[in-house]
């Protein structure tokens, strides 16, 4: 949001913020993401293609959006990238010892207890803490629904032709450098910008405005979900 010139769409994942959720796993995989973004595409934007900005789950919702449907996205922003393929197993383990805790504990004592300073020199350590703006009830399902998804195989993300920005930073278990340097190797129309310190991050904005000018008219950006 914020980008002078440009209709910007953005949402709440479903089960997060104002977005109605529910206790189905189902509901809370990357195609299932996917599905509720073709259905705000199609309602706001009709078969005008867009600018796509996601961050962590975000960019996994873009993705397997454009593996299935390309023709949607005149761009894709992609920031952060969570874990995928090899990397995804020891994240979902980590996701349902969470979903159980959150169950135990409910969701802010969960995020108090289990706290730890960032492991990026890009993040901000004196930033704002945030917990996930989900209901407790909800929450253990959202885990879950993490823990059984995964991003499109290589081959088919291989073929998404559309230019891409891809946004990482280094020594994040949950969104590893790796995964973005693998992406890179992938897709035919990218650039890999990694961010070291929180001054880099705080340009990407900026980068991604001019991203998105740079490639041409479009009805967007529509921005995707945000969390992991």
């Amino acid at each position: 949001a914020g980008q002078p010139g440009l209709e910007v769409l953005r949402y709440d994942a479903r089960g997060h913020g104002l977005s109605p959720g529910s206790t189905d796993p189902a509901d809370y995989t990357w195609p299932a993401m996917a599905r509720d973004l073709r259905g705000q595409l199609d309602e706001v934007f009709g078969d005008r293609p867009v600018h796509g900005v996601g961050r962590s789950m975000g960019t996994a919702t873009l993705l397997t959006t454009a593996v299935e449907q390309p023709w949607r996205f005149a761009s894709l922003t992609l920031a952060i990238p969570p874990t995928a393929w090899e990397w995804r197993r020891e994240q979902g383990r980590i996701y349902e010892l969470g979903a159980r805790q959150v169950e135990r504990w409910g969701v802010a004592r969960w995020s108090e207890l289990t706290r730890q300073p960032p492991t990026s020199p890009a993040i901000d350590p004196d930033g704002p803490v945030t917990i996930p703006d989900v209901a407790d009830d909800w929450l253990p399902a959202a885990f879950r629904g993490a823990a059984a998804t995964d991003l499109p195989p290589r081959e088919s993300v291989a073929r998404l032709a559309m230019p891409v920005l891809l946004l990482a930073w280094p020594e994040d278990a949950s969104h590893p450098l790796e995964v973005a340097r693998d992406l890179a190797g992938l897709l035919p129309d990218v650039r890999l910008e990694v961010a070291r310190t929180p001054a880099e991050v705080a340009r990407w904005p900026g980068m991604v405005g001019d991203f998105i000018r740079g490639t041409g008219t479009a009805a967007g950006p529509a921005s995707g979900p945000t969390p992991d």
